[in-house]
């Protein structure tokens, strides 16, 4: 650090470096009060969920509660068959995503399109966006699941599974067209200038300039939001799919045991988790490199 200066990179880093030890308890004069306060915290935790469990276990009701829900011999009968169709949501949610990604990001662009003439086309797309991120999931399905096929208009595709996708698709991709449009508006507006002074028009602009810095920046967003939509992908037993959540509701009502239903859960989680912590990685990822380009 020069005289009188502010604190260059180096000192900065250094003063990170030593918080961060503090904290996890390995800097000087801070290990033993960090180490306590992580075992406390540790200690805390095993108490509570150790009370918790005890209560559970010892509640008057557990006995016919681990009956219903817990039963081992009808989680091993019911797990194959709702494994096989859980393969059905997962062909929803991998068709699904394609089309939303490009839907989604047309409609961001429309919203984008600047000035009065393009006044009309923003309005649709803000209409559009207003409307299903209005409307309850489950409710497009069941409008567009029995309604769509009910018209009987030649060509009309009467398969549950399409009207599925389908809805699907218009929902999720008015949420994720607001997620491209808060990374096309966070890239600076230099950038565009930039380029059209160097003969870009508008289009090529935002095609090769301000869209592979958006998509970059609202992947983590992103893969938050196909999270939700494969827990949805449950949403479409209303309308006769039969997938892992409605395959459970048959077991359960064939057997009189809930217990199919916790298999299912535990094949949503066993999806979840890794996206969950792939979105983790890549937000960590992305605020690596822009503190890398700070310091730079």
């Amino acid at each position: 650090m020069t005289a009188g200066g502010p604190p260059d990179v180096g000192d900065r880093l250094l003063d990170d470096g030593g918080r961060r030890s503090r904290i996890l308890g390995g800097g000087p004069g801070g290990g033993p009060e960090g180490l306590r306060a992580v075992l406390i915290a540790l200690a805390s935790t095993v108490v509570f969920f150790t009370i918790l469990v005890v209560a559970v276990l010892n509640s008057p009701g557990w006995p016919e509660v681990r009956r219903l829900f817990f039963n081992g011999a009808q989680f091993r009968e019911s797990l194959p068959v709702i494994a096989k169709a859980f393969l059905v949501n997962v062909m929803l949610f991998s068709t699904a995503e394609v089309f939303i990604l490009v839907f989604a990001l047309f409609l961001a662009v429309l919203r984008s399109l600047p000035g009065p003439v393009f006044f009309p086309i923003r309005a649709l797309a803000i209409a559009y966006v207003d409307l299903f991120r209005g409307v309850p999931t489950i409710l497009v399905i069941t409008i567009l699941g029995f309604g769509a096929p009910a018209l009987q208009l030649q060509g009309v595709p009467k398969s549950e599974f399409f009207w599925a996708v389908v809805s699907l698709v218009l929902v999720y991709s008015a949420y994720v067209a607001e997620v491209y449009r808060a990374g096309i508006e966070s890239v600076h507006e230099s950038q565009v200038a930039a380029a059209r002074s160097l003969g870009l028009s508008r289009w090529k602009s935002m095609r090769f300039v301000v869209l592979p810095q958006a998509i970059r920046r609202v992947a983590p967003p992103l893969l938050n939001d196909f999270i939700g939509l494969q827990k949805d992908t449950a949403l479409v037993a209303t309308i006769g799919v039969v997938e892992a959540f409605r395959q459970a509701g048959i077991d359960s009502a064939a057997t009189f045991n809930f217990t199919p239903y916790l298999a299912t859960a535990m094949l949503f989680v066993l999806i979840t988790i890794p996206l969950a912590r792939l979105t983790d990685w890549l937000v960590s990822r992305e605020r690596a490199r822009r503190q890398g380009q700070a310091a730079a």
